[in-house]
This record gives C-alpha cells, sequence and structure tokens, in this order.
C-alpha cells in the first residue's frame, strides 16, 4: 500500500504560494533574482507570506514595524541553525563546540573602544602605503592611470584589512596579501552557488581549489604575536583551540573570518565613489567638508578624531548601503510561534519553516519611507539644520527600523565601526590626494548583479573604467 502525506495549513498561517515546480517550488526565481521575486510575491500577497523552495517553507516578512517581534525572539527562533547549513556549504567548516556567545563578547572587545582606535589607525597606515604604492612616477601633469572602479576599491581595502586584522608580507609573515585577495576573489565569484549548492562540475572542482590555496595561505595568521596578526585574531585562534578546533579546522574558521571582515567594506567603498563621480553635486560637499577637516589643526585634534564628525559623508555612505546592501535575516522556527504583526494581525509560524526578513525591499527601497528610492540623494539621512535625520515613517508610525544594512539585534554586525572607519579613511584618502575622472563622462552606475541579493552588499555585472590622476603624492 503507498501512503500519500498531506502538508494541512491552518487559516491563522500566512498566505501559501507552492510555485509551479514539485519540491523545487520558486527556487530557481528566488536565486535569480530574489529581490524581483518577493517583490512580486509583496504585490500578490502582502508583508508576509509563505514560499516554497527547495522543499523548505520560507516565511517573508516586509513589514519594518513587525520585524522586532522575529528580531527579538531566540527562543522560538533561531539563528545558528542555519547560520551552520552556510558554514558547511561555503568553507566546508563544522564547529559542534563553538560558542557564537562567546565569540562575540570576544570581538566586541576587540572593535570598541581603544581597541578600535588602534585598529582604525593601523588600517589608515597600511591605506597610506598601498595607495602610494598604488601610484606610477608621472613624468608630467598629462599622466593617468586607468583602473576599473570596483578593483581598484576592492583590491585596496581588502588588502589593507587583511594586513590590519590577518597580518602578513608586510609583517613578516611571509604571506603575500596580493596573493590572498587573487585567490579570494576566485572564491567570492562562486559564493552564492556554493551556498544554493548550484555548482556546476567543473566550478565544484574550482572552489575546492581555491578553498585549500586560501587555507594554506591563511595558515601562520594568528599564531602568536610574531604572526603580524592584530590581538583580536590570535585571541580568536586562542578561542578555536579551547574549543578542541584541529589546526585544519582553524584555518576553515579563519576563512570565515576574512569573508565576514572583508567581504563587503570594498564593494561599499565602490558603490560610494560611483554615487559620488556620478553625483556632482554630492561629490563637491564630500570634498567641501573633507577640505574644512583637512585645514584644521592637526596638533589639536588628530585626523583620525577629526574624520569622526562628517555628517555630510555619513549620509552619503548611510545612503549608499541604502541602495546596495541586501542581507538576508534568517531564522528557523524550533517551535510553533504565534507572530503578531504591528497591525494587530496574528500568524502562526510552524516548526520547522525558516523565516526571512529582507529589509532591501523594506525599509529601504520602500517609496512609502523613502521618496524616489532608486535614487541616490546624499542628503536624505540629514536634516535641513545639518543634523543628522532619524524620523521616518511608513503608515503614520514613527519607524524603528528605516534602512538596516548592519542587520539588527543581537546579530547585528559587531565590526560595524572599524567598517565604517575604514570606509571613511579609504574615501578621505582617495579624494584627498587623487583626481579621479569617469574614462566615460556619460557612464552611469552599473546594474547590480541580481545572484547576490541576501549575501550582503551587492556587486555589479558590468563595470566602468575610472581614471585616478596620480601626480599628487600622499
Amino acid at each position: 500500500m503507498t501512503w500519500v502525506f498531506f502538508l494541512y495549513r491552518s487559516e491563522k498561517e500566512p498566505p501559501l504560494d507552492k510555485g509551479v515546480i514539485p519540491w523545487l517550488g520558486h527556487a530557481l526565481e528566488f536565486g535569480r533574482d530574489a529581490a524581483k521575486f518577493l517583490n512580486r510575491m509583496k504585490v500578490k500577497h502582502g508583508d508576509i507570506f509563505t514560499v516554497r523552495v527547495a522543499g523548505r517553507y520560507v516565511t517573508v516578512l516586509l513589514d519594518p514595524s513587525s520585524y522586532d517581534a522575529v528580531i527579538e525572539d531566540s527562543v522560538s527562533l533561531d539563528f545558528t541553525r542555519y547560520a551552520q547549513v552556510l558554514m558547511d556549504r561555503i568553507f566546508s567548516l563544522q564547529l559542534p563546540h563553538h560558542n557564537p556567545a562567546v565569540e562575540k563578547a570576544l570581538t566586541k572587545q576587540h572593535f570598541e573602544g581603544g581597541s578600535l582606535s588602534c585598529l582604525s589607525s593601523t588600517m589608515h597606515c597600511h591605506l597610506q602605503s598601498l595607495l602610494l604604492q598604488a601610484q606610477r612616477p608621472c613624468h608630467n601633469q598629462t599622466d593617468w592611470n586607468t583602473d576599473g572602479l570596483f578593483s581598484f576599491c576592492y583590491s585596496l581595502l581588502f588588502r589593507a584589512g587583511y594586513l590590519t586584522l590577518f597580518g602578513g608580507e608586510q609583517n613578516n609573515n611571509r604571506t603575500d596579501p596580493t596573493d590572498v585577495y587573487e585567490e579570494y576573489r576566485k572564491f567570492d565569484n562562486l559564493l552564492t552557488k556554493m551556498a544554493r549548492t548550484t555548482l556546476k562540475p567543473e566550478e565544484k572542482r574550482t572552489a575546492q581549489s581555491v578553498r585549500g590555496r586560501l587555507w594554506e595561505l591563511l595558515a601562520p595568521a594568528g599564531l602568536g604575536e610574531g604572526s603580524g596578526s592584530s590581538p583580536w585574531l590570535r585571541d580568536y585562534r586562542h578561542l578555536l583551540q579551547e574549543e578542541g578546533a584541529d589546526e585544519e579546522t582553524q584555518r576553515r574558521a579563519l576563512l570565515l573570518q576574512l569573508w565576514a571582515t572583508q567581504g563587503n567594506v570594498g564593494p561599499a567603498a565602490f558603490w560610494l565613489l560611483g554615487f559620488l563621480l556620478t553625483n556632482p553635486e554630492a561629490m563637491r560637499a564630500v570634498r567641501r567638508e573633507f577640505s574644512s577637516i583637512s585645514e584644521q589643526d592637526s596638533a589639536k585634534c588628530p585626523l583620525l578624531d577629526r574624520l569622526q564628525h562628517t555628517p555630510v559623508f555619513d549620509s552619503a555612505l548611510e545612503e549608499t548601503l541604502r541602495l546596495s546592501a541586501a542581507p538576508f535575516i534568517t531564522r528557523e522556527v524550533v517551535q510553533e510561534k504565534t507572530l503578531q504583526m504591528a497591525n494587530g494581525q496574528e500568524y502562526q509560524l510552524r516548526r520547522g519553516d525558516r523565516v526571512c526578513l529582507f529589509p532591501f525591499i523594506s525599509p529601504q527601497m520602500d517609496p512609502e519611507i523613502h521618496q524616489e528610492p532608486q535614487r541616490f540623494k546624499y542628503e536624505r539621512f540629514l536634516n535641513k539644520d545639518g543634523s543628522v535625520k532619524k524620523d521616518f515613517f511608513k503608515g503614520g508610525r514613527r519607524l524603528k527600523y528605516y534602512t538596516m544594512p548592519w542587520g539588527a539585534g543581537t546579530n547585528g554586525c559587531v565590526g560595524k565601526r572599524f567598517a565604517i572607519n575604514s570606509i571613511r579613511q579609504f574615501v578621505y584618502l582617495v579624494l584627498s590626494h587623487l583626481e579621479l575622472e569617469r574614462c566615460d563622462s556619460e557612464a552611469q552606475m552599473p546594474e547590480v548583479n541580481s545572484s547576490r541579493y541576501g549575501f550582503g552588499m551587492l556587486q555589479h555585472t558590468t563595470l566602468r573604467s575610472l581614471k585616478p590622476d596620480v601626480k599628487s603624492g600622499l
């Protein structure tokens, strides 16, 4: 006798859209362009709905006023289970005895206060050195270097960040940061396919090879003070040792940390400089602010301290992240939960399902919250008096979450301040010491790679070049 099982869903559960393909459901459309697909589902079903994706049922919540019901629930909803799945798929890493809370406390210790100041100062020195190396001798006032803006930003920030946190050739580690960057870019290009287990046989072999090479390059990092690594990485490696992780597992965990610390900063700087290059008014405003910083008395206030007070730049960066940061916030439903929406409606979440927030759609690209959301407006997060704007509304309700590039709650990005400092320092150095010009004066921002939705900062599909004038030294 053949038994047939049916999945019955109660009337209190969110609207269900299974798709037309058995088991697979909406997996192909979801993976191809999550933003387009989820916007279509939002129009069809509203702010909450459930879709079938490769045998899993995923409830998507797109009402920012209701996000705390998910973010603040650590009893019915679990963050670590799906994170462990991705760790295994992308990094071939299992940490059965790892305590995320202990790791987070350790990371906060090194990325706040005085420790953060030391890291930012070291990062500034490496950025200066690498930018100086990037300049070739100029023979006259018309000499230019031509480079792709994306590779220019990603390469410089990645290598400076690697030297700051992991150590490298310049820290007697014998690992050239350029080698790490080149291998990492190969890895990064396959990351979304690894996460979705859609690698073709040849891509799978490439992924295994690149991972192995990166594990080898990262092997010396964090092994004592002589490694040149940051105190954070040495303490992290010590934590892994205490948890019983062997050498190979530690190397795999270091690749995870390399991705977590270096995977988004370069692309964020690319989008910011790109928006400034294509919006002359914004570029002038940021340059004016940086010029006033340069003119201040360095004896009374060091440069790194002066760079902490840049409201125009901060607004331009926040606007850039609104347009280009697109992570998923995902939880596993480990026990039945009644989700109460801000409007009073209640929905049942089924144990074994997955819950996903996608702030890129709402609040970040919601026209009710941000007028003309597709446009870059550098002053969007400034009031008329130049103060920081924090009042945004939807349906007459003041929003707690009006942009969420760093996540939120207990799983928000611990390294946020270091990342912001790094981008700010990089853009300041570039705009203060180089002249940038689009090769094609009519070129606009490139289209995004739609397969990257859900994995942090978006990347581009096509790219124009930039011409940095290298006549000015650092």
